[in-house]
């Protein structure tokens, strides 16, 4: 029988572990969402958020490119994806590509952590955008060239990801796979598998 979108919400939560914040456990990525728009008072909140993340020496590497539905950005960046996550992603309101500096400005030496501090920014988004009652999903599947030509992205900035934000929507709209994974309870690897004291030796 086919859930509702809160029953999919509830669904997707993480249990609760003492102690850890709920915004961490209520954050998901889904790929049905509302025909509902973004105010900009919220986007300005969830980039805040990101603007206020770590980055080595402090350099805040990231670019957003950020997109609303009917916009040029938008389309550029929707042109840029794969056609399985146009399928989805073009009912988000909003669709950001982020790009990071692989160099630092001070002086110019490689910054091998660009792309790590600017993933620390996008979390920091998805995160803020959970407390809003938004969402967002982030995605590899997108042609890289294709987004940097759009953009006229330099040579000295790799690009990172694109991620879809707006309101959690109707699973129905989903095509068969695609909603059966949206319905279907979150898994993660135990912390005695990604959280170790010597390669394969748990520390906790």
């Amino acid at each position: 029988m086919p859930h509702t979108p809160e029953e999919v919400e509830k669904l997707k939560h993480a249990p609760a572990v003492p102690g850890v914040e709920d915004v961490f456990l209520r954050r998901w990525s889904p790929r049905a969402f509302a025909d509902k728009d973004v105010s900009t008072d919220d986007l300005k909140k969830v980039f805040e958020a990101a603007r206020w993340a770590p980055s080595s020496y402090n350099e805040q590497p990231w670019r957003f490119f950020v997109g609303l539905r009917g916009d040029a950005t938008y389309q550029k960046i929707f042109d840029s994806l794969v056609e399985f996550n146009q399928g989805w992603a073009k009912s988000a309101p909003v669709l950001i590509l982020t790009v990071a500096s692989n160099k630092f400005l001070q002086n110019g030496n490689p910054n091998y952590h660009a792309l790590h501090d600017t993933g620390a920014a996008t979390i920091s988004l998805a995160l803020e955008a959970t407390a809003l009652g938004l969402h967002a999903h982030s995605m590899a599947g997108f042609d890289h060239g294709k987004a940097r030509k759009a953009f006229n992205v330099p040579a000295d900035y790799e690009v990172g990801a694109v991620t879809a934000l707006g309101y959690f929507g109707d699973p129905a709209t989903l095509h068969d796979q695609m909603r059966t994974n949206e319905e279907a309870p979150r898994q993660r690897k135990a912390l005695a598998e990604i959280v170790l004291a010597d390669w394969d030796k748990p520390a906790l």
